[in-house]
């Protein structure tokens, strides 16, 4: 089969030889014609041959006969060609043909993929540190000189040491550190010099799971047998050390009293009154119950707070788990309706507190909103460094209006027994939202009392003593 294959090549050669001599003084195209007639003459005779004997023969025969054309004739070959492409086709569609063609497609492809990595650039990853890049040459050579002893030295036991025993920074590097570190310093120096011989008075530091500090603080009686523990959360811009007095009343009928400040409040770490979630104020207060429960095992224990402390109290006592570990709670004022001066700021407060979290409006403080009927007590409040006078941040407002919301619309899940108490003429806090508080709760055990003309700060006004038995009398119902 080779052999017949071969031997078709050469007659094939043979044949275009004596043709072209024979018509070399006519015409290209003519010749072209006689060539294609010796081509089908020569696919006559392979026939019986195999096919890829046949297609080498013709394929030589097409080369050859190309490179056997003068350049001239080439010349005008090509001439023809591009007249001919001139009158069958328009300008359009070979623009259209470049349009579409493989280059143009990966041009196309490269343009879109370099805008999405445009896209993209802002939420790359961390950069590699030098010391832990292995395609940095400083970094190598470094490694490569160090000696084995060396190695040996800096290997050691890793010791990993718990957050909460963590000591609070010595070394403030921005104003904001140092600004927490003056509170939490004047927080310590309060508890320090509070020398009341019935009660022992301690504060202490306790670690978030998010790593950051809190100042906490207790009240123990010293002659009378604690019968049950009481959490105290304070209210929005103040901290825990303000209801010293009410600890110490608790502590006299046998309640020791543990007080924490939440984030961005009295002693504890963040920014004076800027709380980035209330939910990091739940689950501060849900692992601050879990570390008291394990101090005190046996005992009944209760939570109190106030406003926006009472809303965080309720917010964590929707956990079914919390919920079975407290025997009830006491909420005075507590936000779960809150009315901001202008319906704009509900629109408008989660663009706000995303984009400038931690500006001061105070066009969203009512003005002129008293909290308390007595000068002494205003004097005494306002005149605290611990307590924030400024005005809410962007974020801490809508935080606060998030959970109002949240628990508004979960009333009816509420089953641990409460005692709701709330003043007419408050004007931070609305009382017919305690009201619905009380209607719509599923508890079995609760109450409410409503206080005639009483403002916000129920346990500063001029009947605090009857606001604060009422209060006692009902834990000691529960024990």
């Amino acid at each position: 089969m080779i052999c017949l294959g071969t031997t078709a090549i050469i007659e094939t050669r043979i044949l275009v030889f004596h043709v072209k001599k024979r018509n070399s003084h006519r015409k290209p195209k003519q010749l072209f014609i006689e060539e294609a007639e010796v081509q089908s003459q020569s696919q006559t005779q392979f026939k019986s041959s195999s096919s890829s004997s046949a297609s080498s023969a013709l394929l030589l025969l097409h080369t050859r006969r190309s490179s056997l054309k003068p350049k001239h004739q080439m010349a005008a070959e090509r001439g023809n060609d591009a007249s001919s492409s001139l009158i069958l086709t328009s300008g359009a569609s070979g623009r259209i043909n470049a349009l579409f063609s493989l280059r143009a497609l990966r041009s196309l492809m490269m343009l879109i993929n370099a805008f999405f990595l445009l896209l993209l650039l802002p939420f790359r990853g961390r950069k590699r540190t030098a010391s832990s890049s292995s395609s940095s040459s400083p970094s190598i050579i470094a490694l490569a000189e160090k000696s084995p002893k060396d190695e040996r030295q800096q290997r050691g036991p890793v010791v990993r040491v718990p957050t909460a025993i963590v000591p609070w920074k010595s070394s403030s590097s921005s104003p904001v550190d140092q600004e927490v570190a003056a509170r939490r310093a004047l927080a310590k120096l309060r508890v320090v010099q509070d020398d009341d011989e019935n009660s022992v008075r301690q504060f202490s530091i306790f670690g978030t799971p998010r790593g950051e500090t809190l100042f906490t603080q207790s009240w123990t009686p010293v002659s009378v047998n604690v019968r049950g523990v009481v959490i105290l959360m304070h209210g929005l811009n103040e901290h825990s050390g303000r209801y010293s007095d009410f600890a110490k009343q608790l502590n006299s009928n046998g309640f020791k009293v543990y007080g924490m400040d939440w984030i961005g409040h009295g002693g504890s770490e963040g920014l004076h009154a800027y709380v980035p979630s209330l939910d990091y104020a739940v689950t501060d207060m849900k692992s601050f119950l879990e570390k008291v429960l394990a101090e005190n095992p046996g005992l009944p224990c209760f939570c109190f707070g106030h406003s926006t402390g009472a809303a965080i109290i309720l917010k964590a006592m929707l956990d079914p788990k919390v919920e079975s570990s407290i025997e009830g709670v006491v909420l005075t004022s507590p936000a779960v309706g809150v009315q901001p001066s202008h319906p704009i700021f509900v629109v408008i407060a989660p663009i706000a507190s995303f984009l400038l979290p931690r500006y001061q409006i105070s066009a969203a403080n009512k003005k002129g909103m008293p909290v308390s009927r007595d000068p002494a007590a205003l004097v005494a409040k306002y005149s605290d460094p611990l307590v924030y006078t400024g005005s809410i941040r962007v974020r801490t407002g809508y935080e606060i209006l998030r959970i109002t919301s949240y628990l508004q619309q979960n009333l009816s899940k509420l089953r641990v027994p409460f005692l709701v108490l709330h003043g007419t003429a408050d004007t931070v806090t609305d009382p017919e939202a305690s009201q619905k508080l009380y209607n719509e709760a599923s508890s079995t055990d609760k109450s409410i009392k409503l206080f005639d003309g009483l403002l916000h700060d129920l346990l500063f006004e001029p009947e605090r003593e009857a606001i604060a038995k009422d209060i006692i009398d009902w834990l000691n119902q529960r024990i």
